[in-house]
């Protein structure tokens, strides 16, 4: 079963990770969001895990993985619902998830995305477009 992609705005995508994900399948959504984020040039990712009550160190691995690809890709990236349950196992593990910031709800996630996004367009701002390639 593939992971839902769900286009808030032109900036915004929105992923529910469902419970019944396997490794298959968190393999197809770090595929789809990736290509989805490249193809239509998506500013800001937000990866609800909140219908998730285990994760493995495999998925918190993709998921890490998955939100530095973005990153690479130029797309903020949060992960929000993080349950209790899988906090304890995943700090057990040592297996949290680095430098990806987190929100307590799809709500608080939409909030911090957006100042993320702000604070990237005014630092592209401030640093001025790229300048051309010289030619010899």
């Amino acid at each position: 079963m593939r992971v839902p992609l769900l286009r808030l705005n032109a900036q915004i995508l929105i992923v529910p990770l469902h419970a019944d994900v396997n490794d298959d399948g968190v393999l197809d959504f770090q595929d789809d969001v990736t290509n989805r984020v490249a193809r239509d040039q998506v500013k800001g990712v937000v990866i609800d895990v909140s219908a998730l009550d285990v994760v493995d160190s495999y998925m918190a691995r993709v998921l890490n993985d998955t939100a530095r690809m973005l990153r690479l890709l130029g797309a903020s990236v949060v992960v929000c619902g993080v349950q209790p349950s899988v906090a304890l196992t995943l700090v057990e593990m040592g297996r949290n998830l680095v430098d990806v910031p987190t929100a307590f709800n799809l709500e608080r996630a939409l909030v911090r995305l957006q100042s993320m996004m702000a604070s990237a367009d005014a630092a592209w701002s401030a640093e001025g477009a790229p300048d051309e390639p010289t030619h010899d």
